[in-house]
């Protein structure tokens, strides 16, 4: 039954990475963005390599889709059916391409972009076109994973308020994650292991969610958007150097 539970991880690792699921969430949903990566990030030093991404993609299809809820009526929806087409386009060749491209490469060109869209004006074609977003960012997130921050700036380009902005970013995220855990599921990845782990992790982020949202209503459109900048341009400078130290 504890092996259930914990999914072949010792105990105070478990415990660890499920107080991370909280604080996670709670910092994506306070600030917008971030807690996908600073979870990825740790699950990374502790998991098997190849049960990451999958099981990272769960757990964040539970996280954005009970933020999903709880800010519902927020949601800005005229982007998400385009943005959906691009998902299921980008996850379909991610899946079944072989990917030669270094994955140090991959995030380097992922926090470059970030922090261009940060620092200038955000491309046109990131509020013209989700369908060129999904597809672009749900390609990457089967090799990268955690690619929030790079949809955060299409979200960020429709200058929503900050509930809209969390609420729509939820939206996206649940659908890109979705495609994505369906797509490992059909190349033959086991979930079933990992069953246990992935309910007390999708818990601990949806108490992170309550806890942050009292945060959210208390912050102004200004300050949110001049915290979310500087944790996007934060975690993007992290993404190059990681990068950078693998491919030297």
């Amino acid at each position: 039954m504890t092996e259930l539970f914990y999914a072949g991880l010792e105990p105070a690792t478990f415990w660890i990475l499920v107080a991370v699921s909280f604080v996670s969430s709670f910092i994506t949903v306070a600030l917008g963005i971030g807690g996908g990566a600073l979870l990825l990030a740790v699950m990374a030093s502790v998991m098997p390599p190849a049960a990451l991404i999958p099981v990272h993609g769960v757990i964040q299809v539970g996280s954005n889709a009970l933020r999903l809820a709880v800010l519902f009526r927020h949601v800005h929806w005229p982007p998400v059916l385009t943005f959906l087409v691009g998902t299921v386009i980008g996850v379909a060749l991610g899946g079944s391409l072989v990917v030669n491209l270094p994955p140090g490469a991959i995030l380097i060109g992922v926090g470059g972009f970030v922090i261009w869209s940060v620092l200038s004006k955000p491309p046109a074609w990131l509020s013209r076109l989700p369908v060129v977003t999904g597809l672009i960012s749900s390609f990457l997130t089967m090799f990268f994973g955690a690619t929030g921050v790079f949809v955060a700036n299409f979200t960020k380009s429709l200058n929503l308020p900050r509930q809209a902005h969390v609420a729509s970013h939820a939206a996206f995220m649940t659908a890109q994650h979705l495609a994505k855990v369906l797509a490992f599921g059909l190349l033959g990845f086991a979930f079933g292991p990992w069953l246990g782990f992935l309910a007390a992790m999708i818990l601990a982020g949806f108490l992170g969610t309550l806890g942050g949202r009292m945060i959210l209503d208390r912050l102004s459109d200004h300050g949110f958007r001049r915290v979310l900048d500087v944790v996007l341009i934060l975690i993007s400078i992290r993404l190059i150097w990681t990068g950078l130290s693998s491919l030297l």
